[in-house]
């Protein structure tokens, strides 16, 4: 379970660097926010891919 939290903590890191990657670089407003909520997608996907087995739930 240290594991699952050690992956769930490396992924959120990795959000927020992607999303200050996209604040720093990113100059239209509109594509900036379709990135972020981009970046929210893909790593809400990545916890769950984690989290699910280490619960019993899944394939």
């Amino acid at each position: 379970m240290l594991l699952v939290l050690i992956n769930i903590l490396i992924i959120c890191v990795v959000g927020a660097i992607c999303f200050w990657v996209i604040e720093k670089f990113v100059r239209d407003g509109r594509l900036a926010n379709l990135l972020k909520i981009l970046v929210v997608l893909i790593c809400i996907a990545a916890i769950l891919q984690r989290l699910l087995p280490a619960l019993g739930i899944g394939f």
